[in-house]
C-alpha cells in the first residue's frame, strides 16, 4: 500500500478533531505556560532556527566523587571508571553541587587517598565542583596531577573556578575586583602550568536550585561568562584565549522539552556574545547535572526516571557531559547500587539507544525551535538589563536578582502545594508505608548548606509534603498508628467513586491513612461507621447533585459523632457552602486547592 492511500491530514484537521474531543472547549485549554510566560502549544508547524554549535559525538558520562571519607571515595571512583563512567565530578564540601557531602579538605593527603590509582592523562574527564576556597582547591588538584607524573597538557580537567558561587552562600561581595582576583591568579597559574582548561565555569545550577526560571538561569550563565571575559581582559588575556578558559554548567530538570530547548538556547546565546566580541563562534564547553530541586526523599526510586529524563534532555540539547545525581542523594550518601543506576541509565541511552550520535537532533522541529527562540529572547532581554545596571556583579550586590529568583520559587511552591504540578510518589500516587531507602553503609550525616538572607537559597520542591509525612512518621512511632480519615461514601459507589479515589491520594500525600468501606446508607450509618473506624477525621465524598440533597444531614451526623475535622471532597456551588459549614463541614478539598495548608491544618487539630 503506497503513501497515497493515506489521507493527507493538515493542522486544521487536527484542530477540528481536538475541538471535538474537547466538546467545544477552546484549544487554549491545551496551552501550558512556563514560569517565564513562554506558551507551550499543543502542536507546532516545522520550524527553522540557528544550529547550536557543538563539538560532536556522544556526551560524556560523569560520576560523582563526593564521599567525605577519601578511601571510600577512591573505591567508588575506581568502580565508576571501571564500569562505564567517562570521568569524575570531584566534589568538595560546601560546593554548589555538594548536597551535604564532598571532600572536606584539599590537602595532599586527602587528594592522594581519594585519587589513588586514578589516571589523569588516559582519556578520563575531571570536572571540579569547588567549595568556598575554590582557588586553593583547584591548585591542590593540579598539584596532585603533577605529583603522579601525569602530563598536564593532556589531562582533561575542567577546574571549575566560579567566583559567582558566592551568590549561593550569602550577600555577594561588594568589591568585585578584590573578590575575583584570586580566581584570575589561580587560572593564570594553571594555564602557565600547561593545563589546557577550561579553568572557569559560568555555573547557573544555584539559580535553578533556588527556584529560578529558565530565562533567569540562562541570563545568569551568559552574564557570568561576560563578566569573566571582562575580568580576564583586565588581566591582559586576549578575547579569543579568554573564551577558551570558560565552560558552562546548567541543571537539567525532568521536563524534557523545555530542558532540551534550554541547553540549545545557551549555546546560541553564547555564540551571539562571541560575535559581539568580534570572534568567530566556536563550540562552548557545556556541562550538565540533573536538578537537585526535583529530587525527592519519599519514593526516591522515581528519581531514577527523573535523572534519566534529565540526561536525555541535556544530552540531546547539546551538553558535552552529564552527571546524574544518584537517586537516594536527598536521603543520604548513595550506595553502590544508586551510583550504578545513575551511571547505567546514561549508558543505556548512549550505547543501546545510540542517542549521542546525531548533532543537534531537535533542529527543524517546530516545537523545539519555537521554545529555543522564546527562551533565548527572554534570557537576552534579562541579560541586557544586567548590562544596563553595570553587569552581573553589580546586579548581585544590589540583590534584585536574588529576590526575583525567590519570587519565582514562591510561585513554584504554590503550584506544588496546590498539586497543580504533581510530584509522582510524593503529591501524586504516594506509597503510604514505604520502606526506608538504602544508603551507603556507615554514611555520615549530610552537612547543611546554610540558608542566608540575600543568597540564592537552595530548595527541593517536595519538601513541604515530605515534612507532613515526617510528622506522620513521628506520630506513628509515638502512638503506634498514623492518623486516619474516614471517607464517607454518599450514594451508590459509581456516584462517589471518583472523589473517594481523589481523597485517598490527597490524604496519603500528607501521611494520613484513608479508611473507606463502601456506601453509607444513611447519616446514622455514616456516624456509626466513622466511630468504628477509629479515625480522627472524616471526609464526605459524592457528586454535586447528591451533596445538594444529602450532604448537610450527613455532615451533621458525622460531626456529632466526634470528628475532629470534617472535610467535603469538591468545591460546592456558592449557595451550598453556608449550609454545609453550618452543618459541620470545616473545609473543602478540591483540585487546585492548597493541599499543604489543608493537611497542615489537620495536624494542628491533632495537637489541640
Amino acid at each position: 500500500m503506497g503513501a497515497q492511500a493515506f489521507p493527507a491530514w493538515t493542522e486544521a484537521d487536527w484542530r477540528k478533531a481536538a475541538e471535538t474531543a474537547l466538546k467545544g472547549a477552546s484549544l487554549d485549554k491545551l496551552v501550558a505556560k512556563t514560569a517565564d510566560g513562554v506558551p507551550i502549544q499543543p502542536v507546532y508547524p516545522p520550524g527553522e532556527g540557528p544550529r547550536a554549535l557543538r563539538a560532536g559525538g556522544p556526551w560524556r558520562v560523569i560520576a560523582r566523587l563526593d564521599n567525605p571519607d577519601p578511601r571510600e571515595a577512591n573505591a567508588q571512583a575506581l568502580d565508576d571508571l571501571a564500569n562505564g563512567a567517562d570521568g569524575l565530578q570531584v566534589v568538595f564540601a560546601q560546593a554548589i553541587g555538594a548536597y551535604g557531602f564532598g571532600l572536606r579538605r584539599a590537602d595532599a593527603e586527602t587528594l592522594g587517598l581519594a585519587l589513588h590509582g586514578v589516571a589523569f592523562d588516559s582519556g578520563s574527564r575531571f570536572e571540579l565542583d569547588l567549595g568556598p576556597d575554590g582557588p586553593a582547591e583547584a591548585l591542590a588538584f593540579a598539584a596532585r596531577v603533577r605529583e603522579v607524573g601525569a602530563e598536564p597538557a593532556i589531562s582533561a580537567v575542567s577546574f571549575g573556578l566560579d567566583p559567582f558561587a558566592a551568590a549561593a552562600r550569602g550577600p555577594f561581595p561588594t568589591d568585585w575586583a578584590t573578590h575575583v582576583n584570586p580566581y584570575i591568579d589561580a587560572a593564570l597559574e594553571l594555564k602557565s602550568g600547561r593545563f589546557a582548561g577550561p579553568f572557569f565555569v559560568a555555573d547557573a545550577r544555584s539559580v535553578h536550585a533556588a527556584g529560578g526560571s529558565i530565562a533567569q538561569e540562562l541570563a545568569f550563565a551568559i552574564a557570568a561568562g561576560v563578566a569573566l571575559l571582562r575580568a580576564l581582559g583586565d588581566a591582559g588575556v586576549a578575547p579569543d584565549e579568554a573564551r577558551r578558559m570558560i565552560a558552562f554548567r546548567l541543571a537539567a530538570g525532568a521536563e524534557e522539552f523545555v530542558e532540551l530547548a534550554k541547553f540549545r538556547a545557551l549555546r546560541i546565546l553564547w555564540e551571539r556574545i562571541e560575535e559581539a566580541c568580534g570572534l568567530e563562534p566556536r563550540p562552548a564547553v557545556v556541562q550538565a547535572e540533573s536538578a537537585w530541586r526535583t529530587m525527592t526523599r519519599r519514593d526516591p526510586y522515581v528519581n531514577v526516571m527523573r535523572g534519566t529524563i534529565a540526561a536525555f534532555a541535556a544530552g540531546l540539547g547539546g551538553a558535552d557531559s552529564v552527571s546524574v545525581l544518584p537517586h537516594t542523594l536527598a536521603v543520604g550518601l548513595p550506595d553502590s547500587l544508586a551510583r550504578r543506576l545513575a551511571r547505567n541509565g546514561q549508558l543505556v541511552l548512549l550505547r543501546e539507544s545510540h542517542l549521542g550520535f546525531v548533532a543537534d537532533p531537535a533542529a527543524g522541529a517546530g516545537g523545539f525551535e519555537a521554545l529555543t527562540r522564546a527562551f533565548g529572547e527572554k534570557a537576552w532581554a534579562q541579560f541586557q538589563e544586567f548590562e544596563a545596571h553595570g553587569g552581573l556583579p553589580t546586579v548581585l550586590v544590589e540583590g534584585a536578582f536574588q529576590k526575583a529568583v525567590a519570587e519565582n520559587a514562591k510561585a513554584l511552591k504554590r503550584d506544588i502545594a496546590r498539586i497543580k504540578t504533581p510530584i509522582t510518589g510524593v503529591s501524586a500516587h504516594p506509597q503510604a508505608n514505604e520502606p526506608p531507602a538504602d544508603i551507603a553503609p556507615g554514611a555520615p550525616d549530610p552537612q547543611p548548606f546554610p540558608a542566608v538572607d540575600g543568597a540564592l537559597a537552595r530548595i527541593r520542591l517536595a519538601e513541604a509534603f515530605e515534612a507532613l509525612r515526617d510528622t506522620s512518621d513521628a506520630l506513628a512511632v509515638k502512638t503506634g498508628a498514623r492518623p486516619k480519615a474516614y471517607l464517607v461514601g454518599i450514594g451508590p459507589e459509581p456516584v462517589h467513586r471518583r472523589r473517594v479515589g481523589y481523597m485517598r491520594d490527597w490524604f496519603e500525600t500528607g501521611g494520613i491513612e484513608p479508611v473507606y468501606d463502601g456506601e453509607a446508607a444513611s447519616p446514622e450509618d455514616a456516624a456509626a461507621r466513622f466511630k468504628a473506624s477509629g479515625a480522627a477525621f472524616a471526609c464526605l465524598c459524592s457528586d454535586d447533585e447528591t451533596y445538594a440533597a444529602k450532604a448537610e444531614a450527613f455532615a451533621a451526623a458525622v460531626k456529632a459523632a466526634g470528628a475532629k475535622a470534617l472535610l467535603l471532597a469538591g468545591r460546592p456551588a456558592g449557595e451550598l457552602e453556608p449550609g454545609l459549614r453550618a452543618a459541620g463541614v470545616d473545609d473543602f478539598a478540591f483540585m487546585g486547592g492548597d493541599a499543604v495548608a489543608g493537611l497542615t491544618g489537620l495536624y494542628k487539630k491533632i495537637a489541640q
